[in-house]
């Protein structure tokens, strides 16, 4: 009996840093060893032409589940994600809000069974419930979501709200993910275009304009720097966003900004002609080539830390259904992300060795998952992705395993796709095609989680 379970051979693995044709072998779904050598493995699989990632780590999805299982649920977003190259997700619902350690657990347990690739569950912030919070970390929430404005049904909070909210993060090493935009400004703005019996795309990015994000940025990274909270900053959505908290994090405040890809792919405009199915929150604010030129720019700069999909799906018909202002928020992106990326590295746009840190290693960093997740270091989980450089495919409605059944980048051609994604050295796609049964993933609380709380 070999000591390896199984070896990839003849690829070129790709970190945050470097890249280096090497073999890869698996033992008891661990990464073993790295070795210009062959040795003897149980199953072997031949790498040659393509790079062999991380698995990468998506930290902001939304499964609907339970609760809106007819736009996602568990087994076939994970199933999506898996598909993509995405072997780990930190998923949080608003439509059934985790807001409290009992949720948190029976949500837990619920998922156990559900999940093609392994996940965390972030929590909830109630304004004006710290207490409620804290205990959802405490229980081993990933992170602390909060929003300064109401959406989603979800109630903003105010300055007062976020700053002891911070503070008691702050005291027990609890990390936020804050969506930020100024509530008194969009509302302010919903009220005149109402007024005005607007209905066209084009309300969106006029009612959730940039000044209320910055505003709302500006608030979050001062009251970071005063408190000590570690701080995420959700969907940044144009340089202004980093600028605004560039001088914080110089000063020391502990900032984290993640992006997301239609922020380096979608034009403002094109919400006039499509409508609801470019309603997401904040929008896209690129007017032009040269703005999304910029926004990669600044993502290879560090001005952004991480990328995820922030997948938040409805079908095209609940997108359809009644008026703009009717129509759920939220794009599908768990299908695509990955392929976005890997495409900008195609054409030299940024680096696979950028992606990698972006999708995968500063998520599992900013999140307390490194170095089991994000690494494919000796001793990290074998979770792992052999990716295709070259291979062209167009993206087709027909194509998206998410419930949503559509994508906004429909019609884009792409290079570069992850052909196998293993998790803990099992196989979870290959080919294209989801060979993992909901109930591979396993469930991953977040580095709050007390002594009390670990059965």
């Amino acid at each position: 009996m070999s000591s390896f379970d199984l070896g990839v051979e003849g690829g070129t693995i790709v970190t945050a840093r470097s890249r280096w044709r090497a073999n890869l072998y698996v033992r008891d779904g661990k990464v073993a060893l790295i070795t210009d050598d062959r040795v003897a493995a149980n199953t072997t699989v031949k790498a040659s032409d393509l790079l062999v990632m991380p698995g990468m780590i998506d930290c902001h999805v939304h499964f609907m589940d339970p609760g809106a299982l007819e736009r996602e649920d568990f087994p076939t977003g994970s199933a999506a994600a898996a598909r993509s190259g995405v072997t780990c997700v930190i998923e949080h619902s608003h439509v059934s809000p985790v807001r409290t350690a009992g949720e948190l657990r029976d949500k837990a347990a619920y998922m156990r069974t559900r999940s093609c690739v392994d996940f965390g569950l972030a929590a909830h912030s109630v304004a004006g419930d710290v207490d409620s919070a804290i205990g959802a970390w405490h229980a081993g929430a990933t992170f602390i979501k909060a929003f300064t404005c109401t959406t989603h049904g979800v109630q903003g909070h105010t300055a007062g709200d976020l700053l002891r909210l911070f503070m008691a993060s702050a005291a027990t090493n609890a990390t936020c993910l804050v969506h930020c935009e100024d509530d008194s400004m969009l509302e302010s703005a919903h009220r005149a275009l109402v007024a005005n019996g607007r209905m066209d795309g084009a309300v969106i990015p006029e009612w959730r304009d940039r000044k209320a994000e910055v505003v709302a940025v500006t608030t979050v990274a001062y009251l970071a720097q005063e408190t000590g909270a570690h701080i995420a900053i959700a969907h940044a959505s144009n340089p202004a966003v980093f600028d605004a908290v560039k001088p914080y994090r110089a000063a020391g405040a502990d900032i984290s900004v993640e992006s997301c890809p239609q922020y380096f792919v979608l034009l403002e405009h094109e919400v006039d002609d499509r409508g609801a199915l470019l309603k997401f929150a904040p929008p896209a604010r690129a007017h032009g080539a040269s703005d999304l030129e910029l926004m990669w720019d600044r993502f290879n700069a560090g001005d952004v830390d991480f990328i995820s999909s922030d997948h938040a799906p409805a079908t095209i018909e609940q997108k359809r259904e009644g008026s703009i202002w009717d129509a759920p928020f939220g794009l599908p992106g768990i299908d695509t992300t990955f392929s976005i990326l890997a495409d900008a590295a195609s054409r030299g746009v940024i680096t696979y060795e950028r992606l990698v840190a972006g999708y995968s290693e500063r998520p599992a960093k900013t999140y307390g998952l490194f170095p089991r997740k994000g690494s494919l270091a000796v001793g990290s989980d074998a979770d792992f992705i052999l990716v295709d450089p070259s291979r062209e495919w167009t993206v087709n409605d027909d194509d998206i395993v998410s419930k949503a059944g559509w994508s906004p980048y429909s019609g884009r051609t792409l290079r570069g796709r992850s052909v196998a994604t293993y998790i803990r050295g099992f196989p979870a796609a290959v080919d294209g095609e989801v060979v993992a049964q909901p109930g591979l993933g396993q469930y991953l609380p977040g580095p709050g989680l007390s002594p009390a709380n670990r059965t």
